[in-house]
């Protein structure tokens, strides 16, 4: 629910009201009982990320982490041998 700035043009008195998109605006002032309450456009609500940051893998089951652990584990070892195997058949030519 967001939050709405009122401000009256008969006492000037201006406050925030928490109230529901839903509901209409208020229209007396609760400081003087007057009907010249009017709300004001604010400049809305800004989105605030905390902490370290927000990541796809941040909430991942413990099983498809292990799954994925699995496959990078697989891959890394695959690009291993086989920069091995280059580097073994450029010494083979060299010597």
């Amino acid at each position: 629910m967001p939050t709405y700035d009122y401000v009256c043009d008969a006492c000037g008195h201006a406050f925030e009201l928490f109230q529901s998109m839903t509901d209409g605006v208020k229209k007396t002032c609760p400081e003087c009982g007057k009907r010249k309450l009017r709300r004001l456009i604010g400049a809305g609500g800004a989105i605030v990320f905390k902490g370290s940051g927000f990541y796809k893998t941040d909430y991942r089951s413990e099983s498809y982490k292990k799954g994925a652990a699995a496959d990078s584990g697989g891959k890394a070892e695959g690009s291993k041998g086989g920069g091995e195997k280059k580097g073994e058949s450029k010494g083979g030519g060299e010597g």
